[in-house]
């Protein structure tokens, strides 16, 4: 704790300071990002619309020798970009900016609020809030790269060839793509965040390690469940690709929590010796 005592006005004025800072930043990066989004639009955020495309030339080289995977060959992958609103590759342009500033701004604004709360917290608080910090920035980017590599592409190339009729010719507009572009990567940023929430549960005691154990086998299903939900393809190798790092979430979880409270631990050693 703090020497000197703050009052309610000074931490406001402390919370005002570090909202300041935050902003100042974004609107840093906003700038940058209104000079560098044109040059990575079409490599990053449309780079899944292209046959090119890493994970789709990685899927096609895994074909050869896994017979049970989908077709990735890229004369079957064609992708047709329309924009029908006037005003919608201006403000993809605008948003697509704000996205890569405040993007760039989380480790900052991870260190701005941790600046604002650690005066707060005691010795013994600091390093866990610290490490807990690390962790889900680190996490919520993990997410984002699967979801970007993994979940999105799969979801997208899925969809795109996917023919109710031969009548019909598949196209897509911009707004549609970039709304699920930015809706899969989030959601996956997020649902990596899960060992974050069980580390906190853990620690106001809700949620020990046993928990994990027990339910381990109802976590695969889940995972499965959650992947089926997410993947629309139904192939095995899509279900598979996106369970994994589903599951291995629980099992990042099941580290990062507290073992079983002291007095379990002492009854379990206690109880054999009574036996004897």
């Amino acid at each position: 704790m703090k020497e000197k005592e703050m009052s309610f006005w000074d931490h406001l004025e402390e919370f005002r300071w570090t909202l300041i800072r935050i902003i100042a930043a974004v609107l840093v990066l906003s700038i940058a990002g209104f000079i560098l989004v044109p040059r990575i639009f079409d490599s990053i955020i449309l780079a899944p619309t292209s046959s090119d495309f890493v994970t789709y030339r990685f899927l096609e080289g895994a074909s050869k020798y896994i017979p049970f995977l989908p077709d990735f060959s890229a004369e079957s992958f064609h992708v047709e970009m329309l924009n029908i609103n006037m005003t919608t590759q201006f403000m993809t342009y605008i948003s697509t900016s704000l996205t890569f500033a405040v993007l760039l701004t989380i480790p900052y604004i991870l260190f701005e609020i941790w600046r604002f709360i650690s005066p707060a917290l005691y010795e013994n608080e600091t390093k866990g809030v610290r490490m807990a910090f690390g962790f889900g920035g680190v996490m919520f980017v993990i997410g984002c790269l699967v979801g970007y590599f993994i979940v999105f592409p799969l979801i997208f190339r899925f969809l795109i060839t996917f023919e109710l009729s031969d009548v019909i010719k598949n196209s897509i507009s911009l707004d549609s793509y970039m709304n699920n572009f930015y809706t899969l990567i989030l959601i996956m940023g997020v649902v990596f965040e899960l060992p974050l929430v069980f580390w906190l549960l853990s620690n106001l005691g809700l949620i020990y390690r046993s928990f994990f154990r027990k339910y381990r086998r109802h976590a695969v299903v889940g995972s499965l469940i959650l992947a089926a939900l997410i993947t629309p393809s139904g192939d095995p190798f899509s279900l598979i690709v996106v369970t994994i790092p589903l599951y291995m979430l629980w099992e990042i979880s099941a580290l990062v929590v507290k073992k079983e409270p002291p007095e379990e631990e002492e009854e379990e050693e206690v109880l054999p010796a009574i036996m004897e």
